[in-house]
């Protein structure tokens, strides 16, 4: 049971220095660190200082189920990238989005959200667009994402397309047994 507002998580260590970046990949952002930060907000790579039921509300503000709090860290430390936004004016979360894989060769970005109330204001494609720079930083060329249908045509401006070269993704379902 959540009992306080805050739950602490480990910092996530997000990138490792000893690696190797990809000297091919650009980092020329649509909106640019100090734009947003002279806006007031600031950009976090780890969970270290973010409040998970601030982060939840955001979910839920976009259309996304509540979540077990509990679930949510655990996620957060089976994470390998993930960037979020924080409005300085109340310390609180207003853009996210995370990556999995296997730290070689793929990466899911999963959970985009930007407060509804933020919205419009480049905070979804700042977020992305940094992720998706870090993916290929490490290597990682193969990114894939989870999306709602209705929010299709704000990735592909980003490089994002459907069924490239005919390839169709496939998920597990398992269907409920009619009684």
């Amino acid at each position: 049971m959540l009992l306080h507002n805050h739950i602490p998580i480990t910092p996530l260590p997000l990138r490792n220095p000893n690696r190797r970046r990809n000297a091919a990949v650009s980092a020329n952002f649509a909106v640019s660190d100090d734009s947003l930060s002279s806006r007031g907000f600031t950009f976090h790579r780890t969970t270290e200082n973010l409040n998970l039921d601030h982060l939840n509300s955001v979910f839920a503000a976009v259309g996304f189920p509540r979540r077990d709090p509990d679930k949510i860290r655990l996620a957060l430390q089976h994470t390998d990238a993930l960037l979020w936004i924080e409005y300085e004016k109340t310390r609180r979360p207003v853009a996210f989005a995370r990556a999995t894989g296997d730290g070689v060769f793929n990466a899911i970005i999963w959970d985009v959200v930007v407060d509804p109330s933020f919205q419009g204001i480049g905070l979804g494609k700042a977020v992305m667009e940094r992720l998706v720079t870090e993916l290929l930083e490490k290597g990682i060329n193969n990114i894939a994402l989870y999306s709602e249908p209705r929010v299709l045509g704000f990735y592909r401006p980003l490089g994002f397309v459907a069924d490239p070269d005919g390839i169709r993704g496939m998920v597990y379902s398992r269907k409920q047994k009619k009684k």
